[in-house]
């Protein structure tokens, strides 16, 4: 196991997730345990309804995320929907932590971008990302903060053309 990842595993505990939640009817999350990571990179892919969002949202806020999205700063709440899973996973963490992180929710990049502007702007240093297009902001946002760290993006696909998910891409290799 490579222990410079920043996630090594992810475990569930099922006894954490009552008997008749919605969580145990994705049949991908279903039988889950345990998920190892062999690569800096992983995507999740799969059908709508697949259990990829539910995942994902559950590792950003086990690892201390905004659930949200945001920064591991962002402590804001517009809507209160965070599944159960969060509760239900464990995370074994690498050795090193990283110098930059973001979780990024397509569905709510307008409200980190206000809250961004409003609440994390008080030097006016950073960008107005409402300024731009959706895409854009989105692009302009994750560029700011390099090339290392944990970023969990969920249907980054929303937001960007194809040829902006290939600069991402080449941006985070």
């Amino acid at each position: 196991m490579d222990y410079n990842r920043y996630i090594q595993r992810v475990s569930i505990d099922w006894e954490r997730i009552g008997r008749d939640s919605y969580l145990r009817k994705i049949p991908s999350l279903a039988h889950l345990s345990e998920l190892s990571f062999q690569s800096n990179i992983t995507f999740f892919a799969g059908e709508n309804g697949s259990g990829k969002s539910t995942l994902l949202e559950a590792i950003a806020v086990a690892y201390g995320f905004n659930a949200e999205g945001g920064t591991l700063n962002y402590r804001f709440s517009s809507y209160q929907d965070v599944s159960e899973l969060s509760d239900a996973v464990a995370l074994s963490k690498g050795f090193r932590r990283p110098k930059a992180g973001y979780f990024f929710r397509a569905e709510s990049f307008f409200n980190v971008a206000t809250v961004t502007n409003t609440e994390y702007n008080d030097d006016r240093t950073m960008p107005d990302y409402h300024a731009r297009s959706h895409g854009e902001s989105f692009f302009d946002f994750l560029q700011g903060y390099g090339r290392e760290g944990l970023f969990l993006m969920d249907e980054p696909e929303a937001a960007l053309s194809p040829q902006r998910q290939l600069s991402l891409l080449i941006h985070i290799c």
